[in-house]
């Protein structure tokens, strides 16, 4: 992995881990990024999301558990997702 697609995702976690902690101690926010993903990073970051990444929320309770794996095989970003990642959009291809 090149130091350009490590930086880009550094990035999406570091949007991810922000995310995550307000939504964690602001109900209202939770709400909206359940509701709502591509405006309130917008909102949040003033990052408008490419109408091509497929952004999905989940929340886990008691009795719902998410897995998330990555693509299969060996995966090269192209240059449209690349640009994605290094906004912090989107974490894979």
């Amino acid at each position: 992995m090149d130091s350009l697609t490590q930086s880009a995702i550094q990035t999406a976690e570091d949007m991810q881990r922000q995310l995550i902690a307000k939504a964690s101690e602001d109900e209202t926010f939770r709400a909206q990024l359940l509701a709502d993903p591509k405006g309130t990073i917008k909102n949040e970051f003033g990052v408008e999301v490419p109408e091509f990444v497929n952004l999905q929320v989940h929340q886990n309770d008691p009795n719902a558990f998410h897995i998330v794996l990555p693509p299969s095989g060996n995966f090269e970003l192209d240059e449209r997702t690349l640009e994605a990642v290094a906004a912090g959009l989107c974490c894979c291809g």
